[in-house]
């Protein structure tokens, strides 16, 4: 699926919060993310999504970082209540002290005050709940929040990077889009992540099988994947072939010719392509 599989940024995702597995929220943040590791030519590896426990979430990070996981993100459990509990999870995991830092409550104080002065809050005081949104494991540094009042989290622990960030939508993308655009690009390069789909004239999946197995064998780098769409003398299979590597100028010429092979094999089978995208 990925060329040069072994300098691939390797990332997995640890989604937290009950209302996420009660299904009175949908994890929309793990598709987003899924999407933009991709997108920047990395392999999202796993994904878990896990109750807000100290020890559910503790023993998901320990997992991923005993796999030599290149970056982690968490989504979710940075907030001020008793139950977020993301960032006591990830300092028990890399057995870590939590601490009040420093930036972050510089952070948390001039958010608070900015709210107060458009009248979203009553006052701008730094209590105790809003204090602990500063408190972060030792070590880690403060991402800013655009939207929100609580900060994401940045900690390197070994090889792996771990990335925090809140699990409202708007705050989410806002940090990744923002704040942390400089740590994805020393971890993701100058990968690049290309996709090609081809269209056929064919409504039966189980007829196009044995022709993406032969292609996928003879180019084990590329991803080739159909998809099916129900039966009917109308329908046309989508198939698409992807690639991630650090030269697009090579990606690009790669997929190519496992394109051609491809159209090559259709061809010979008397199946029609409607159209190359």
């Amino acid at each position: 699926m990925i060329a040069e599989a072994a300098t691939m940024t390797m990332a997995e995702i640890v989604a937290v919060g009950n209302e996420l597995l009660s299904g009175d929220v949908l994890d929309t943040n793990t598709n987003w993310l899924c999407k933009e590791v991709t997108t920047l030519g990395g392999q999202m590896r796993r994904t878990v999504m896990v109750g807000d426990e100290l020890e559910a979430i503790a023993h998901e990070l320990q997992a991923a970082l005993g796999r030599g996981t290149d970056v982690i993100f968490t989504t979710g459990g940075l907030g001020a209540t008793d139950d977020d509990m993301t960032l006591a999870a990830v300092a028990q995991s890399i057995n870590a002290a939590l601490e009040e830092n420093t930036q972050a409550l510089a952070f948390v104080r001039s958010r608070y005050e900015e709210l107060a002065e458009k009248g979203y809050v009553n006052r701008a005081e730094l209590t105790q709940e809003r204090r602990k949104m500063a408190i972060l494991p030792r070590g880690a540094l403060p991402l800013t929040n655009p939207v929100g009042s609580a900060p994401g989290v940045l900690l390197r622990t070994g090889k792996t990077t771990i990335i925090c960030l809140p699990g409202v939508p708007q705050e989410l993308k806002g940090i990744f889009t923002t704040s942390l655009q400089p740590v994805l690009q020393g971890l993701f390069g100058e990968s690049v992540f290309v996709e090609r789909m081809i269209l056929v004239e064919c409504g039966d999946e189980a007829v196009l099988a044995p022709i993406i197995k032969t292609v996928a064998e003879s180019h084990p780098s590329i991803y080739v994947k159909s998809w099916a769409e129900g039966f009917g003398p109308d329908v046309k299979l989508k198939i698409t072939l992807s690639l991630a590597g650090r030269d697009r100028d090579e990606v690009d010429s790669t997929l190519g010719q496992v394109l051609h092979d491809l159209e090559q094999a259709l061809a010979t089978a008397g199946i029609s392509v409607a159209s190359v995208e």
